[in-house]
């Protein structure tokens, strides 16, 4: 097999890497491109990277190789970084709410609770705190629940350009579990002292 931008296709194994990437892993993953010529784009990857206009570079860390800041940035990107609000954190219960809601919306408390199987009055409200779920009228039943449905910003945090693109539940679930791992990808994104 061929790749026809095998530059690009390694800035992409790089980036996506949570450790640092060794190049005999790139290697194992390439098994059909010659050695001498993943060598020879990751050099030239390398060099592209220390030029004055990208604010990243390619460093070989830890035996491996991985995106990061450049050092002389490093200062005003911890600014960045600390104006920026912290990750939201969700407990299993919070996604398992949270999921209930994309997927049933609108939604009233005893609808969530009798999916779930538990209370869901002190996730509600920690959904409502962080923004991912809203209140969207009452249900015209007797006591009047209010209903709940998703945000804005729950269609930003997993990613989602509208609900319609909503993946099936077992998909979700999977989605649900990948955004933990990328959370804490991000954390490590920009490699800043500390």
């Amino acid at each position: 097999m061929s790749y026809p931008n095998l530059s690009a296709l390694l800035e992409g194994i790089i980036y996506l890497a949570r450790e640092p990437v060794g190049v005999d892993v790139i290697r194992k993953a390439l098994p059909d491109v010659d050695a001498n010529t993943i060598d020879e784009c990751i050099a030239a990857l390398i060099e592209k990277y220390q030029q004055p206009q990208h604010g990243i570079e390619i460093r070989e860390i830890a035996g491996g190789l991985r995106f990061s800041t450049k050092p002389e940035h490093h200062e005003a990107l911890k600014s960045f970084l600390q104006a920026q609000a912290p990750a939201t954190r969700l407990s299993l219960a919070a996604l398992e709410t949270l999921a209930v809601i994309a997927y049933k919306q609108p939604v009233t408390v005893p609808e969530i609770q009798e999916i779930r199987g538990v209370q869901a009055t002190g996730v509600i409200k920690t959904l409502l705190d962080k923004k991912l779920v809203a209140t969207a009228g009452r249900k015209e039943v007797l006591g009047r629940p209010i209903l709940y449905k998703t945000t804005k910003e729950f269609l930003i945090h997993f990613g989602l350009k509208e609900l319609g693109e909503l993946p099936s539940m077992e998909e979700f679930e999977d989605l649900i579990k990948n955004q933990a791992a990328a959370e804490e990808t991000l954390q490590t994104e920009f490699e800043l002292p500390s």
